[in-house]
């Protein structure tokens, strides 16, 4: 967790209840707030013309999502929805930045958390001018993970349809492709979860 909840109350966040599917923002609408999972998960997500979505990440409790534009001006460049029930902190743009620059050490923890989602940013575009699925999707796998651990592999909490939005390859391809993966040893499954 980026910002202690407490703070966040001191500082007049508002504590907000998302139910599944609600859209927190949409894509091109102004950024005006600072937000921060307390419970749930929200996906940031591009629809194309054809209603397909990409998913630009999913975060989980204690991570915050959205902030690059509260940075840099301008608009939100994806649109968040609550993937399940959450509770959300909602702290407006003009005191976040207030925050940050009184709280030098919660700055540098958004300077860190920042640099390495551009880093796993970059790492996923590389590999996504790959035509290999197995490549994509180990990518992909990796930046997914919690501490359940399998003969001393992380579990990956991404479904096989999360996956395929990811990664814009068609979900027969993603089963296909861990199945493969499998049978090579490249990573494990068991009852039907992944682990890397």
């Amino acid at each position: 967790m980026i910002i202690h909840t407490d703070l966040l109350g001191e500082w007049g966040a508002i504590r907000l209840t998302a139910e599944k599917g609600r859209v927190i923002f949409t894509e091109g609408e102004e950024a005006h707030f600072y937000y921060q999972i307390e419970s749930g998960e929200v996906r940031m997500v591009n629809t194309g013309a054809n209603g397909k979505e990409f998913i630009q990440g999913i975060f989980g409790s204690g991570e915050s999502f959205g902030e690059p534009p509260l940075f840099t001006g301008g608009e939100y460049p994806a649109a968040a929805v609550a993937d399940s029930d959450s509770v959300i902190w909602r702290l407006p743009k003009p005191t976040f930045i207030r925050l940050l620059k009184e709280n030098p050490d919660i700055h540098f923890a958004f300077t860190s958390l920042l640099a390495k989602r551009l880093r796993l940013k970059t790492i996923l575009s590389r590999e996504m001018t790959c035509s290999e699925p197995a490549v994509l999707i180990r990518g992909v796998l990796k930046r997914y993970t919690v501490p359940e651990l399998l003969h001393g592999r992380l579990r990956v909490t991404l479904t096989r349809q999360q996956i395929a939005d990811m990664t814009g390859l068609r979900v027969e391809t993603v089963i296909r492709t861990i199945r493969t993966m499998y049978r090579k040893g490249d990573l494990l499954v068991n009852k039907g979860k992944v682990y890397v």
